[in-house]
């Protein structure tokens, strides 16, 4: 009697344990195709089907040891100048990290921009924004924003999109789309990303790190 209780308590967790792993596949891919859908028609590839907006926020990527920014960053930051150059935009927002000293990626993308003949004035940093979250809801809280144009690559910007939609600023987006980078790893990682933005505006509503209100 015993042995036959001790079978049916390994298969129950068998079980369980195949359908936690299901669902552990399965919500991140339902997560990431809810927010691709959520954002269907608001993302743009071609820059003169762009709507108009007083602000580009562009999206953090990394920084090199060196100073230069990443491939990705590099993409981003090249095409919210081309949004500025060809009237898109008025002003760009540079978003990225700075929690410590000798890691700046606001300042570097500033930097790169001016150099590349954006006017200083018009070119504005957030300090703050650690994470996607962050720096969209940074956006809307410390800059008063309420519109603009978000610049990432394709595959960031749905989620980012629909983070704006929940935190109250109408965007659309700008794909820094270069062919020939590797993108089947971060693809992956966007599906987990997905999910955690959902729990973010319907479950989490983190803080990020405020600060006083600046305008651009």
């Amino acid at each position: 009697m015993r042995s036959m209780h001790s079978t049916r308590n390994r298969k129950i967790v068998r079980r369980l344990v195949w359908l936690i792993a299901a669902l552990g596949v399965a919500l991140p891919i339902l997560a990431r195709a809810y927010i691709h859908c959520a954002s269907r028609g608001r993302i743009y590839s071609d820059i003169e089907k762009v709507p108009h907006s007083r602000v580009a926020l562009i999206l953090g990527a990394g920084v090199r040891p060196d100073g230069r920014l990443s491939v990705l960053l590099k993409d981003r930051v090249d095409a919210g100048i081309r949004l500025y150059k060809i009237g898109k935009v008025d002003k760009l927002l540079m978003s990225g990290d700075n929690r410590v000293t000798h890691y700046n990626e606001p300042m570097r993308m500033r930097d790169y921009a001016i150099k590349k003949g954006i006017p200083a004035e018009d070119v504005a940093t957030d300090f703050a924004g650690r994470r996607t979250y962050d720096s969209v809801y940074r956006g809307r809280h410390i800059f008063g924003l309420r519109e603009m144009i978000v610049v990432s690559q394709g595959w960031h910007l749905d989620r980012a999109l629909y983070l704006c939609d929940h935190i109250g600023v109408k965007a659309w987006g700008f794909a820094a789309d270069v062919p020939g980078h590797n993108e089947l790893l971060i693809r992956i990682r966007e599906m987990a990303a997905s999910l955690m933005a959902i729990a973010d505006v319907n479950l989490r509503n983190p803080k990020p790190v405020m600060g006083k209100k600046e305008q651009i």
